[in-house]
């Protein structure tokens, strides 16, 4: 057995390593023009970088969560994976971590890291009591691109503030950290336990099938993520789909050169095989199609020439799931949105009198909900769906929940010459509780103290809705007049703690919603989203082009907020 010893690296703080609400997210490297010359900075992979994150994070946690603990390290497969798999294996090793887990090549979804958490039991009967997840979610990936990591807690579930805060105050403090650089790199690409031996005794790295413990739980576009990891066992080995129904499935350090986003702007070759894109082919498309982020924990569903919105999409799975879904036949304990997310949910959830909940956007909350046994399902307009089978947003899941969906809805009919279609669930349920006509603008990159600049503006305009209704029939005089604004504030019912500063919210008259809110999942600069709603109930009004409908209240967003005067852009880099 190797042996190893500690070392106490002296460090320094290093700028920049406040957690977002998905962890920290940064390149790995920029190209930066000097001199006329190209030259390369490192982020994450300068000296120190991610070796202070991590002991900041151990530093963070409690002394039972760290020494003779068990710790889960895996994620989508990025570059520069495999490098921090081996940094963090040794950084365990030094701060009397019992054991590591890591899933077969370093890969596990974000969601199959939950899963681990709660679920796996070790060969010695051992329990994980966290783990970190390296992802930077459905940003790209690269040399020069972006990577990310991030802790999950003993529940699957995404650290709360109270952590994440104090990783942050400890990256500005740091002065040191524990590594066992003598330890020799561990093959993850064979399943096997390899053992060492160190200060405190044995310490075990535990490499295992990064499906299985997933699959056990619980046409498909992996954008060449991590989701293709769990895709062929899933819908081919397990449901048995044809193979040539997965595209993209083998995961890539750089995602194929694609972004991992599951929108109709980044899947491409989805989109056009459904028939939503102008270079769609001649051939008739499938009746279902479905894509993952890079770490598999957000989903797109797409039905043949149709687009289900993710608001749209929890609303319709929370509405069908006792019937549809095994696993909630007993009924549902509650459902939640995130705030930006479309007040679709908010309907069913009223028409079925289940509990709800409205949280700030960030898994964490949504945890907090199930932990405390009062939500079943939940979902955000990120199109990220989850239930409290795990304590993340699961790609996967909500696939097979559509899947059951559309099984339940044709059970009487598969003999039939017409099956109920995607579009037809989604315009019943529209006939049923209403639409909500909804659409994201993201301004990507901004320059970040306009983008403060213009939160701070809207916040100031709030104070006066004279005013705010002034500028409005200015712009278009049959847009109702704002009843409400405010800056959305979250107190949690489980555990006391206040969020604010969540997002501007104007609410009007006839229910429609501005929203305007700074993104925390990006690497650079600042990311401005703009969500737009207008509510209809009467189902002669539903089936309108949704940017037909949203216009006039896109008109007044765009000049009430004073965008393009802020941030110099005349159009968002994504709409969805």
């Amino acid at each position: 057995m190797v042996m190893f010893t500690v070392t106490r690296v002296e460090s320094a703080p290093i700028d920049g390593q406040k957690p977002g609400t998905s962890g920290l997210r940064k390149k790995v490297s920029f190209q930066n023009l000097r001199k006329n010359d190209l030259v390369s900075v490192k982020v994450f992979k300068q000296p120190h970088y991610l070796h202070n994150f991590v002991q900041s994070t151990f530093n963070a946690l409690s002394a039972e969560k760290v020494r003779g603990a068990t710790l889960v390290v895996s994620g989508d497969g990025r570059y520069f994976s495999k490098d921090a798999i081996q940094i963090i294996i040794k950084m365990a090793a030094a701060n009397g971590v019992r054991r590591v887990w890591v899933g077969q090549n370093g890969l596990l979804s974000t969601p199959a890291v939950s899963a681990v958490i709660r679920e796996r039991v070790g060969h010695d009967g051992s329990k994980a009591s966290g783990g970190f997840i390296l992802t930077a979610s459905h940003n790209p990936g690269g040399p020069h691109e972006d990577f990310g990591i991030k802790y999950n807690m003993e529940n699957g579930g995404p650290a709360p503030e109270g952590i994440t805060d104090k990783i942050y105050e400890n990256t500005k403090t740091i002065k040191e950290y524990l590594i066992a650089e003598g330890l020799p790199d561990v093959d993850i690409s064979a399943i096997g336990i390899t053992s060492f031996s160190g200060p405190e005794g044995q310490f075990d790295v535990d490499v295992f099938d990064s499906a299985s413990d997933y699959v056990k739980l619980m046409n498909y576009d992996a954008l060449h993520g991590v989701a293709g990891a769990y895709a062929k066992r899933i819908f081919v080995e397990e449901l048995g789909a044809q193979e040539s129904s997965l595209l993209n499935c083998v995961p890539k350090e750089d995602f194929g050169g694609g972004h991992p986003d599951p929108n109709l702007t980044y899947a491409k070759e989805l989109v056009a095989r459904m028939g939503l894109s102008k270079s769609s082919a001649e051939l008739e498309p499938p009746e279902f199609g479905a894509a993952a982020d890079g770490d598999a924990d957000r989903n797109m569903i797409l039905g043949k020439r149709f687009f289900v919105t993710p608001s749209d999409s929890v609303a319709i799975i929370a509405a069908n799931a006792v019937q549809a879904i095994p696993y909630f036949s007993a009924g549902l304990k509650g459902v939640a949105r995130s705030m930006p997310t479309s007040a679709a949910l908010d309907v069913v959830a009223k028409h079925l009198n289940l509990k709800f909940f409205e949280v700030p956007t960030g898994w964490k909350f949504f945890g907090n909900l199930m932990d405390a046994g009062v939500c079943s399902v939940c979902g955000e307009e990120s199109f990220g769906t989850g239930s409290d089978h795990i304590r993340e947003k699961d790609g996967i899941w909500a696939v097979l929940a559509w899947l059951s969906i559309l099984a339940y809805k044709n059970k009487d009919n598969f003999d039939g010459e017409k099956l109920v279609t995607v579009e037809d669930i989604v315009h019943q349920h529209w006939a049923t509780y209403g639409r909500h006509y909804y659409t994201r603008y993201d301004y990507e990159n901004v320059d970040a103290d306009a983008a403060k600049e213009l939160m701070a503006y809207l916040v100031k305009l709030q104070s006066s809705l004279g005013e705010v209704n002034q500028i409005i029939k200015g712009v278009r005089s049959d847009v109702s007049n704002v009843a409400h604004a405010d800056e959305f504030e979250y107190k949690d019912s489980v555990d006391g703690s206040i969020s604010k500063h969540q997002g501007i919210r104007y609410l009007f008259e006839d229910g429609s919603r501005l929203v305007f809110r700074l993104s925390g999942t990006g690497s650079e600069g600042a990311t401005i989203r703009l969500y737009i709603e207008q509510y209809e109930k009467d189902s002669s009004k539903t089936g309108r082009d949704s940017q037909e409908a949203l216009g006039p209240l896109v008109e007044v967003a765009l000049k009430l907020s004073k965008m393009e005067e802020f941030t110099g852009r005349s159009a968002p880099t994504v709409i969805t």
